[in-house]
């Protein structure tokens, strides 16, 4: 089935929807599954918590590095075809890390990490491909499904594995990676590279960044007639993005928000542990840090409707994950609740970054190249927090060093946010 003929098909578009959408069901329980296995991987593996937090890191350098070779290889094969590679590759590499000893432990860890870096780079750039007139809603329910899964894993993770065992508790998710890589085999085999058409679309539509994101009467209508961009702002969308001074300031807030969420995600179990709350609890508080993050995710679209509102979807994003954050080290009885706080701040902060990546690109290769370069630099900036967590909680005896570190970060996300939220870029301009 090739992307065209889904766009002219009612059915054909909604099973494209659904299969999206399950492909990123796809791309965080094999992560948010380690959090709460930690004790158990490192009694079972004889691992200190400074090398707990490498294994928690070990998927974001795959992201960094993957990420800057996923343009390429989506431009080669097509993005269809990518993440049919990323889902299959993601399940061998479930499967290598559980079954195959310690070294399997870390080499399936890097393999699908990058797998991971595939969908996370290409899903986002097809969700705008086939939702240009409502991008942010489409990038919100993208964003709570990664959400809600992550949630899902982490919640039945400990309980998996106190019936059988940690290998087989992070084992089963390669069981949904594979039946989603055949539901979407067919969409992969009727597609090649990017199609002259892909790409006419890509350059027609332009920037959602410039239309009512909620309005969905402006999806695509092959009908239409067609439009190409002004000149100048088609160079200007062709050149590299490394050199575009918005491209650094989205690079900074993707890498800022994904290190408070995957230090909180790897840690959060533990430091709970470490304050006397039972194992099977935490996965639970870890389900809920999720769910609300799901919440977050699907209203905060709400805030950026508007240009001139986005800055005060930065600022309520990344003010949640600060004072949730906060209320843990002063008020940690109540950790639940600021657990849920600081899931508000994290769930909605990763579609705040998504959205504004998506809105920033005036063409579907520039939102490809934006991705790939912030989730790359992001992402490696990103495996830092695990580590430094760790390492700092091993050295001070505490966790309260490890969480002044996260309110730190989240602090300064909010200042970078201000800056990512004004839209600098000239309007793109279609000329008949």
């Amino acid at each position: 089935m090739s992307p065209g003929s889904i766009r002219t098909n009612p059915a054909g578009a909604a099973f494209a929807a659904a299969l999206l959408f399950l492909v990123a069901l796809n791309l965080r329980p094999a992560l948010t599954t380690v959090g709460p296995l930690l004790p158990q991987i490192g009694a079972g593996e004889g691992i200190d918590e400074g090398t707990q937090g490498l294994l928690g890191a070990l998927p974001l350098l795959a992201f960094g590095f993957a990420s800057l070779l996923v343009p390429r290889l989506s431009a080669r094969f097509g993005p269809e075809r990518a993440v049919l590679f990323a889902l299959l590759a993601l399940g061998a590499g479930i499967l290598v890390r559980s079954f195959t000893g310690h070294a399997g432990l870390w080499i399936g860890t890097v393999v699908l990490g990058a797998a991971i870096a595939i969908g996370n780079v290409v899903v986002p750039a097809l969700v705008k491909r086939e939702y240009p007139g409502s991008m942010v809603r489409a990038t919100g329910i993208y964003s709570s499904c990664l959400a809600l899964s992550a949630g899902i894993g982490a919640a039945i993770a400990v309980p998996i594995a106190d019936a059988t065992d940690w290998q087989r508790s992070l084992a089963v998710w390669a069981i949904p990676a594979f039946l989603v890589a055949g539901l979407w085999w067919p969409r992969a085999r009727g597609s090649g590279r990017i199609s002259e058409g892909s790409a006419k679309v890509a350059e027609t539509t332009g920037s959602a960044a410039h239309r009512d994101p909620s309005d969905a009467s402006e999806r695509l209508d092959p009908s239409a007639p067609a439009h190409r961009l002004d000149p100048s702002v088609a160079r200007a969308a062709s050149q590299t993005v490394w050199r575009q001074p918005t491209a650094w300031v989205l690079t900074a807030y993707m890498g800022l928000q994904s290190t408070c969420f995957y230090v909180l995600i790897t840690w959060l179990p533990t430091i709970e542990v470490a304050a006397g709350v039972p194992d099977h609890r935490t996965g639970l508080h870890m389900l809920a840090f999720q769910v609300v993050g799901v919440i977050a995710g699907l209203s905060i679209p709400r805030l950026m409707r508007r240009p001139d509102s986005q800055i005060a979807a930065t600022i309520a994003s990344s003010g949640a994950t600060l004072v949730g954050t906060l209320g843990l080290l002063a008020m940690p009885s109540a950790s639940l609740l600021w657990i849920m706080v600081a899931g508000l701040g994290t769930g909605s902060s990763l579609v705040v970054a998504l959205s504004l990546i998506s809105m920033r690109g005036r063409t579907h290769d520039e939102v490809t190249r934006l991705s790939g370069m912030a989730q790359s630099l992001g992402y490696l900036f990103a495996a830092a927090g695990p580590v430094a967590a760790g390492t700092l909680a091993e050295s001070t005896g505490s966790w309260d060093a490890t969480l002044v570190m996260v309110a730190a970060l989240s602090a300064t996300q909010l200042g970078v946010g201000v800056v990512a939220g004004r839209d600098r870029r000239p309007p793109v301009v279609r000329v008949a």
